[in-house]
């Protein structure tokens, strides 16, 4: 079979094409909710639903996944601790160039609006931690409880990914041995998000988004929100012409996830890449402070990528992150 160039496809020329900065209009979309109960028995069945939700629109949420509710509200009290520290103690944990690892503040601009998404984030990701952990003092047990948060979430996102191992013919632990935590080469992130308060906003400020229209780089990302904290949308490739967009309501109890442009080359383009953003509050819902925790399942550096089909020369999950950053940053 003739195969792609390593650059495989390119979502961002898309994005600039259809003008995703642009409003839209509101659709609704059932999002799938899928049931991870009783896994190891139901395997073939969940990974059936999985593949329907990730070919026909790329976004699904799991319930019983296994991480307690008590878990997921310490990961968000501590990640409103961590962010309420003065700027300056913050600064001492910056994100460094090319690591994913520590803190930013508004500096992530989107190539789909040109404007820096209006959030601060601190980004865990476990071999570049050094010297970027908050002290005991200045937020005891925060590294305790994030340690075992991300511990967690990959457990999850191996499970799902074991199913979609299955769907496409490659050994049951094949995504597990390309996420390996052990790895130096290791590079799923635990992302802690602040999109910041509107409370003090004027109107020309429910302008844009907390976050521009964009896809993920990595194969599966498992997030988490806060009810009453909405804000999310989606907008699924095959229909992103008429910008549609339908809201993805936070409840107590699920993780709502998404496949990234890495699966999708993972899977000779059958599983969808979808976008989504985080629009703007209007003035009559909450204005607060808006928190969520997305668990990005990256494979390790050296994983090499190529679908069963071979319809894409192999690259190293390394090359093709740098490959997908540097055609964002081009635009």
């Amino acid at each position: 079979m003739t195969t792609k160039s390593n650059a495989g496809y390119a979502l961002d020329e898309l994005n600039q094409e259809t003008n995703f900065g642009g409003v839209g209009g509101l659709k609704h979309r059932d999002i799938p909710r899928i049931d991870l109960a009783s896994f190891e028995v139901r395997k073939q069945e969940i990974a059936d639903q999985l593949w329907t939700a990730s070919t026909e629109i790329g976004f699904f949420q799991l319930i019983n996944h296994g991480i307690p509710q008590e878990q997921v509200d310490e990961a968000f009290d501590m990640t409103a601790k961590f962010f309420a520290l003065a700027p300056s103690v913050k600064a001492q944990y910056p994100l460094g160039k090319g690591t994913n690892a520590g803190w930013e503040y508004k500096s992530q601009v989107r190539p789909s609006t040109g404007t820096a998404d209006n959030k601060e984030s601190y980004q865990i990701t476990l071999p570049r931690m050094a010297h970027l952990w908050p002290t005991g003092d200045e937020i005891p047990g925060f590294k305790a409880a994030m340690l075992a948060f991300e511990r967690a979430n990959w457990a999850v996102g191996m499970k799902v990914l074991s199913c979609f191992a299955l769907k496409l013919g490659f050994k049951p632990d094949f995504f597990t041995e390309a996420h390996d935590p052990q790895s130096a080469e290791y590079q799923s992130t635990l992302r802690l998000l602040h999109y910041l308060p509107m409370t003090n906003a004027k109107p020309e400020d429910y302008t844009g988004w907390r976050a521009g229209a964009h896809t993920d780089f990595d194969c599966l990302t498992l997030l988490h929100q806060r009810p009453g904290q909405g804000g999310l949308q989606l907008c699924p490739g095959k229909e992103a012409a008429e910008l549609e967009w339908t809201d993805v309501e936070p409840a107590s109890g699920v993780i709502t996830c998404n496949i990234g442009d890495m699966l999708r080359r993972w899977s000779d383009d059958r599983l969808l890449s979808t976008l989504h953003r985080v629009r703007m509050p209007r003035a009559d819902e909450y204005l607060g402070s808006r928190y969520s925790l997305p668990f990005f399942c990256q494979a390790n550096k050296d994983a090499m990528i190529q679908g069963p089909g071979k319809i894409y020369d192999p690259i190293s999950a390394h090359d093709y992150l740098q490959q997908r950053i540097a055609a964002n940053f081009a635009r």
